[in-house]
């Protein structure tokens, strides 16, 4: 096997197996449990998993969704998020390459992809992610792209502005609209990848937002007032901006030239 094939299997299974461990931060960080100790465990009757049961996607595979104790069902969440850390992982490989920007990426991806799910479950961004995230991505910026006065202004710009369009959307209507959950999410966006990209999150978010919205109120099943976690669309859109932002930007930019 050649060096970027070694490489590439290495990326893959680096993405499963840390995808493992983002479903224990999406199942116990909204409860403040520790995320180390006790071990995994079944929710239903406690019990404590081998190591046997802990192979992604495999395990539950072979388990057919369900404990080897109880029998209880296993949320199909698991391997779901094993799946999407792996293809988040292998992206961003084939993307950037083996380069040192990968490290922070990489983080930057697996906060983004246990914000989402929490945000989806719970419509809770919490501070424990959003708050060192905002600083590790600062500290990253450092020693690589967009470098720390892009990523400052990023902060400035993603959590700023929109804590200035929450609060005017609450003295219009008098009631909230964005959380500071979405603020803080966004300043950490703005960390990692600088204030072009977190402007382009921003959009690419607020047009997910609103075809979603459409849809729903369409189908009856929500009105004006329907509450869609932002945070998932953010989520969705830092990652996109994350893996083609440049291109993104580059192709809307030839069709203002053209």
């Amino acid at each position: 096997m050649s060096i970027d094939g070694f490489l590439f299997v290495s990326v893959l299974l680096l993405g499963l197996a840390i995808g493992s461990f983002l479903n224990v931060r999406i199942h116990r960080v909204p409860s403040q449990m520790s995320v180390v100790s006790p071990g995994s465990r079944c929710p239903s009757c406690g019990y404590g998993l081998t190591w046997a049961d802990n192979i992604p996607v495999v395990s539950y595979a072979l388990l057919g969704g369900k404990c080897r104790s109880c029998r209880a069902g296993i949320s199909i969440r698991y391997p779901i998020v094993e799946l999407i850390t792996m293809g988040v992982f292998v992206l961003h490989f084939l993307v950037l390459g083996p380069q040192p920007l990968l490290v922070p990426r990489l983080l930057f991806a697996c906060a983004m992809i246990v914000l989402f799910a929490i945000d989806l479950e719970h419509h809770l961004l919490p501070n424990v992610i959003t708050l060192p995230g905002t600083v590790i991505g600062f500290m990253f910026s450092f020693v690589n792209p967009p470098g720390w006065k892009d990523a400052l202004i990023g902060i400035l710009v993603g959590g700023g502005g929109l804590f200035l369009i929450a609060e005017g959307y609450y003295r219009i209507r008098h009631e909230e609209g964005l959380g500071m959950g979405d603020v803080k999410m966004l300043a950490m966006i703005g960390a990692f990848l600088g204030v072009k990209m977190v402007i382009l999150t921003f959009v690419l978010s607020s047009l997910v937002g609103g075809v979603i919205g459409a849809i729903l109120i369409a189908s009856r099943r929500g009105g004006m007032a329907t509450r869609v976690p932002y945070g998932t669309m953010l989520a969705a859109a830092a990652l996109v901006a994350s893996l083609y932002g440049d291109r993104l930007l580059a192709w809307y930019l030839g069709l203002m030239q053209v």
